[in-house]
């Protein structure tokens, strides 16, 4: 039986997703082609051997619209032969991406794929895409009237989950600050230079400069600083723009092929795709489907939670990764130990290749063999991913 492999990732930093943002000035199919130039200027890859290149993207409209994934390719200079795919599985597109790409590579429809995503929310604003017709809603009359006409909402999911999982403020505060910290150490000790392609941008001026670091990290925070902002979700509530992920701009891809053909090109690849699943959860409270994904996959790898060296767990709140480590007793040392999205930031449509590139490569550097990945997502589904060193 074939097997999928990653033979490397590669991401930008991330960019804060607003005007002024690093990464603003850079159309986001041009981000795109950035890591894919990259990604095959790092492995020596002929891109006319690339037989598919899966995008995710979550807002697939204005400069993200008509498959992105497509003029990704084309951006990049790489053969119009080269095919692009674009797919939304809300934030867990990209993640999504990987998953079918080694599954085409094991299933023998590729040999070589590229799978990958981005998001330019300072350009395509968080909704955009969502329509204002005749029908308003995009999830229509019947899923409306199944949900009582509930208003789907994640903010409103997130404090729904602290309350029912007993999380209060103070400890998803500290969550916060300790993936701010985390993020900040793994900089200061140089451990995302390997996964970083930097990127040479022009600030308002005119004046070019090369960006390498993610930009949403911050230091000196204190709990008593964010215990003073605002929760717009409820009254009182728990959940606030200091313990919820950042708006951002970013890209990922990751070289996925069979063992042979990595050995038939002289790549030594990181880690084997060993087990992918997804599941639906709960579209109300929306984000408590990492729980359920992380027992699904780990009963289908036949492993159990104490197997897993490292833990990527995507921080779209504070309470839907404080709460997946409470609800599966996982080692609070092993989740996200190079910060999370609070911190490095959430390009939607990139975070799960941003997420896997940063576990591969954490997962190389510490000898960890079993590496679990997963992550919320919009309408209640969350993806997970185990790898395994090789």
């Amino acid at each position: 039986m074939r097997d999928a492999v990653i033979v490397d990732a590669v991401r930008t930093p991330v960019g804060k997703g607003k005007p002024g943002g690093a990464l603003s000035g850079i159309h986001p199919t041009d981000l795109s082609a950035h890591v894919l130039k990259a990604l095959a200027e790092r492995n020596g890859l002929d891109p006319a051997t690339v037989d598919d290149v899966i995008w995710g993207c979550v807002s697939q409209v204005g400069e993200q619209a008509g498959c992105i994934g497509r003029y990704s390719v084309l951006a990049a200079g790489w053969p119009e032969h080269v095919p692009g795919l674009t797919i939304d599985r809300q934030c867990g597109s990209s993640q999504q991406a990987v998953h079918q790409a080694a599954a085409g590579v094991i299933a023998g429809q590729y040999d070589i794929a590229i799978a990958g995503g981005v998001e330019s929310m300072s350009q395509v604003p968080m909704g955009a895409s969502r329509s204002g017709g005749r029908f308003g809603e995009a999830y229509g009359p019947l899923v409306a009237e199944r949900y009582d006409h509930y208003r789907f909402n994640q903010g409103v999911g997130a404090e729904m989950i602290a309350e029912e999982f007993g999380l209060g403020r103070e400890e998803l505060d500290q969550h916060a600050l300790d993936s701010h910290a985390k993020a900040a150490r793994a900089i200061d000790e140089g451990r995302f230079k390997g996964q970083i392609a930097p990127v040479t941008v022009t600030d308002a001026d005119g004046n070019e400069r090369v960006f390498d670091t993610d930009e949403g990290v911050r230091r000196g925070g204190t709990l008593e600083k964010l215990g003073g902002l605002a929760t717009p979700f409820k009254e009182n509530g728990v959940i606030s723009a200091g313990n919820a992920s950042q708006i951002s701009d970013g890209a990922a891809a990751l070289l996925v092929t069979t063992r042979e053909v990595a050995e038939r090109n002289g790549w030594t690849p990181l880690a084997r795709f060993h087990t992918g699943t997804v599941t639906g959860a709960d579209p109300i409270t929306m984000l408590k489907g990492p729980i359920p994904a992380t027992r699904k996959v780990l009963e289908r790898a036949g492993l159990t939670l104490a197997d897993i060296g490292a833990f990527e767990i995507n921080e779209a709140f504070a309470s839907v990764s404080l709460g997946w480590q409470r609800q599966t007793g996982a080692d609070y040392d092993r989740l996200n130990p190079n910060g999370g999205a609070i911190a490095l930031g959430h390009p939607l449509g990139g975070s799960g290749a941003r997420l896997m590139t940063t576990l591969v490569h954490h997962m190389k550097d510490n000898g960890i063999r079993y590496g679990l990945q997963s992550m919320c997502e919009g309408g209640g589904m969350a993806n997970a991913t185990v790898l395994e060193l090789l």
